[in-house]
């Protein structure tokens, strides 16, 4: 399970707010093998975690396809949860084109946590999604006609939904099984 060198995995977590455990979790493990991860929010600002963790994305997410040397699709696109989800990207208005953009292209994507309601927003998800069980993630999804599993990851072709933090292993490892 080790795609190796020469594939661009883009995640993109909250303004602030973001799950710690996710983002740390999913990054550090891609980061293993050997695949390059880029980091974006969509302000490009350093972020608080919901621990008070600072960290500094790589860039802006409108900024997604200028990122060092890399140019094309990215291989995967994940968006990763916490508090700051919903107020930062339930309702960003360019994540859904370039998940969407993404996903025709055939690229992986993913979300994790209170994010798959971004991937419910952007009409991407069908049937069953892994997610938290939250009254707000339920009633978007509910709005979205899919139904939520206390499963810690669903993949559906090369869409994948988390749980949250607890599954973020798991959720790397169908994110890699599927690079392969």
């Amino acid at each position: 399970m080790n795609p190796g060198p020469g594939k661009n995995i883009l995640i993109v977590i909250p303004k602030n707010q973001f799950c710690e455990e996710e983002l740390f979790g999913v990054r550090t493990a891609l980061d293993a093998t050997g695949v390059r991860t880029v980091v974006l929010s969509p302000n490009g600002r350093e972020a608080l975690g919901m621990k008070k963790t600072r960290f500094a994305p790589d860039g802006m997410l409108v900024d997604w396809n200028k990122q060092g040397d890399f140019s094309g699709k990215y291989d995967a696109v994940l968006v990763v949860g916490g508090r700051g989800s919903k107020k930062s990207l339930w309702d960003e208005t360019i994540l859904p084109q370039i998940l969407t953009d993404h996903h025709r292209a055939g690229s992986i994507i993913g979300a994790i946590g209170s994010s798959v309601v971004v991937l419910a927003r952007a009409s991407l998800l069908a049937g069953i999604a892994a997610a938290p069980d939250d009254d707000s993630v339920n009633h978007e999804l509910q709005i979205a006609g899919v139904d939520r599993s206390d499963q810690d990851v669903i993949r559906s072709g090369k869409i994948i939904t988390a749980h949250g933090a607890e599954a973020a292993e798991k959720f790397v490892h169908a994110v890699l099984d599927t690079l392969e």
